[in-house]
């Protein structure tokens, strides 16, 4: 499927969330939509892990590390385990790192920044609940659309038949 998130603007922009433009592109998918599951986790990516190791049924992880450049959420070994594992995308609201691995593997990334330390393991954090960033907010069940030109949310799937 294609799309940009420009003709959906223009068709629906009335019914769509904009996110503001902070976010840079790593993935080797640069086109990616899906349903939202979330992660709530500061400098902690054991449930991203775990999110990850679920089958993504094409979802997509939205990630709020509460805005941190002080450690990494994502690397390639989780990035490549999410795309095993069939999810779309993953946006991550702080920084990822192994970003010339990660713009090899067929996901959608998006983040903030890039930083080579990585995060703890503490098993802290919350899953599939509302976050906010960017100027909206990421519900589950609400539909991500992504592209260059930036990220979307839908309330509802958007049939682009």
């Amino acid at each position: 499927m294609t799309f940009t998130t420009a003709d959906l603007y223009d068709k629906y922009g009335g019914d769509l969330k904009v996110a503001l433009p902070i976010f840079k592109d790593y993935g080797a998918k640069r086109i990616f939509y899906g349903p939202i599951s979330t992660v709530k986790a500061h400098e902690d990516n054991s449930l991203v892990r775990t999110a990850l190791e679920e089958p993504g049924e094409g979802r997509i992880l939205i990630v709020d590390g509460n805005e941190s450049l002080r450690c990494a959420m994502l690397g390639d070994m989780l990035a490549k385990l999410g795309m095993e594992n069939g999810w779309s995308g993953i946006i991550v609201f702080g920084c990822i790192r192994d970003a010339d691995v990660i713009a090899t593997i067929d996901i959608g990334v998006k983040a903030l920044n890039t930083n080579p330390r990585k995060s703890l393991k503490r098993g802290l954090g919350d899953r599939d609940i509302p976050v906010s960033f960017a100027g909206i907010t990421f519900n589950v069940g609400e539909y991500v659309y992504a592209d260059t030109d930036g990220v979307i949310v839908s309330e509802k799937k958007i049939d682009m038949s």
